[in-house]
């Protein structure tokens, strides 16, 4: 698998994860971790576009990180 592709999957699943919180009555720091997720995931797609994989790897990568704790959190995950 190219890195591109895998990093589109990883924009998959990470879009998956903004759904299973998206109901979530967080608080205002949370909120802010989500805010930079997606701006991380915002971040992944430019690099993505301009050609640097491995940037927009690194974005992706950090964007579900922010999500996967505020998930291990509420036991989502």
């Amino acid at each position: 698998m190219e890195c591109k592709e895998r990093i589109l999957i990883d924009i998959d699943k990470l879009e998956l994860s903004f759904n299973q919180i998206k109901d979530i009555d967080f608080s205002k720091e949370e909120k802010e971790v989500i805010e930079r997720a997606k701006n991380y995931r915002d971040d992944c797609k430019y690099y993505l576009e301009k050609g640097d994989e491995l940037s927009s790897f690194g974005c992706i990568t950090y964007a579900h990180g922010l999500l996967d704790a505020l998930r291990l959190n509420y036991h989502i995950i």
